[in-house]
C-alpha cells in the first residue's frame, strides 16, 4: 500500500484488538514489538495476534524486520500520521473531533461510480453522530469509517437486482455478546458463501473481553467488529435477520425471514457459562449455516 492510500486501513483500524496493538507498538521504548510479548499483554494466543499483526502488514500500516530466529513489527514511518489520525489520543478531551473530511475522501474514492460524495459524506456524518452520541470513544474516527463503510456497502447491496449470496444479520441488545459470538462463528464456517453483519438495539461500547477470549478459544478472530447501532439499511440488506433479546427493535420487510433465538445474555457471566452459551450458538449457526447452502 502506498502512503496515500487509506480506505481499508480506516477500517482495519477499527478493531480493537488491532488499535491495542498498534498503540502498544506505537508507545514501546524504542517503537517495536514481537508478537509473543504483545500475546503476553493482549493476553491472548501467539497465533490470534500473528493474525491481526499479517492483516496490519497487508495494509501497509506496520513493517516486519526479522532479526535472527526473532521478528519484530513496528509502524511504517509513512503512515505514522495517518496512523495517528486515525487512532487518536487516549487522553484527549471527549470533545476531539476526528477528520470527517478525510474520512469522506477516503470513501467517496472508495465508491466512486456507486454513490456520489453527498451521499457518502451523509452517511459518515449521520454515523459519526450515531455513535459518538452513544459512547464516545478515542477509537471514534476509525469506528466512524468502519460503520459508514459497512452501511454504505448494505445500502449498495439493498439496491441491488441480484443477489447471488445470503447475508445473514445478527441482532442483539448490545451486540457485544451473543451477535458477535454467531456472527464470528458462522464467518468462521461458511467463508464468502455467507455475507455477515451484527447489530445492536443499544449497542455497548466494546464488544466484552469474555466473549473475545470464547472466539479466541476456538480459533475464530473476532476481526474488525465493535458494537454497532441497528439501521434501516442493514436489515433492507439482510436476507436473514436473527433476533437475539431485542425484542421488536428490528424494523419487518417482505422478503426477509426472520428468526428469534432465545439465548441467554453472557454479560456478566463467568467465562465457563459463556462457553455453553457459545457452544449453543454455534449448534444453531451451524443449523442455518447448511439450510442456506442447501437453498
Amino acid at each position: 500500500m502506498d502512503a496515500g492510500a487509506g480506505p481499508r486501513e480506516l477500517t482495519v483500524l477499527a478493531d480493537p484488538t488491532r488499535a491495542r496493538i498498534v498503540k502498544l507498538i506505537r508507545d514501546s521504548e524504542d517503537g517495536r514489538a514481537l508478537v509473543g510479548r504483545l500475546a503476553d499483554v493482549l493476553g491472548l494466543r501467539q497465533p490470534t495476534v500473528s493474525h491481526h499483526m499479517k492483516a496490519l502488514a497487508d495494509e501497509g500500516i506496520v513493517i516486519r524486520r526479522p532479526e535472527g530466529r526473532r521478528v519484530w513489527y513496528s509502524i511504517d514511518p509513512r503512515q505514522v500520521d495517518r496512523v495517528e489520525a486515525l487512532l487518536g489520543d487516549e487522553s484527549a478531551p471527549r470533545g476531539h473531533e476526528p477528520d470527517l473530511a478525510r474520512i469522506v475522501d477516503d470513501l467517496a474514492e472508495r465508491y466512486r461510480g456507486i454513490f456520489s460524495r453527498h451521499t457518502v459524506g451523509r452517511c459518515v456524518a449521520d454515523s459519526h453522530e450515531l455513535l459518538s452520541a452513544r459512547h464516545p470513544s478515542a477509537w471514534i474516527a476509525s469506528r466512524t469509517a468502519a460503520f459508514a463503510t459497512t452501511r454504505l456497502d448494505a445500502l449498495a447491496r439493498s439496491q441491488a437486482t441480484r443477489r447471488t449470496t445470503p447475508e445473514v444479520l445478527f441482532v442483539c441488545v448490545q451486540n457485544a455478546g451473543r451477535s458477535q459470538l454467531a456472527a464470528g462463528i458462522l464467518r468462521q464456517l461458511a467463508g464468502d458463501r455467507v455475507r455477515v453483519r451484527t447489530a445492536g438495539s443499544a449497542p455497548a461500547d466494546a464488544v466484552r473481553a469474555t466473549i473475545v477470549t470464547a472466539l479466541d478459544e476456538i480459533g475464530v478472530p473476532l476481526g474488525g467488529e465493535f458494537p454497532k447501532p441497528l439501521t434501516d439499511e442493514a436489515v433492507r440488506s439482510a436476507d436473514v435477520v436473527v433476533t437475539m433479546g431485542c425484542g421488536d427493535a428490528c424494523p419487518v420487510y417482505p422478503g426477509r425471514r426472520y428468526l428469534d433465538w432465545e439465548i441467554d445474555d453472557p454479560v456478566g457471566k463467568p467465562l465457563a457459562e459463556v462457553r455453553l452459551i457459545r457452544d449453543d450458538i454455534e449448534g444453531r449457526v451451524r443449523a442455518l449455516l447448511a439450510d442456506l447452502v442447501s437453498t
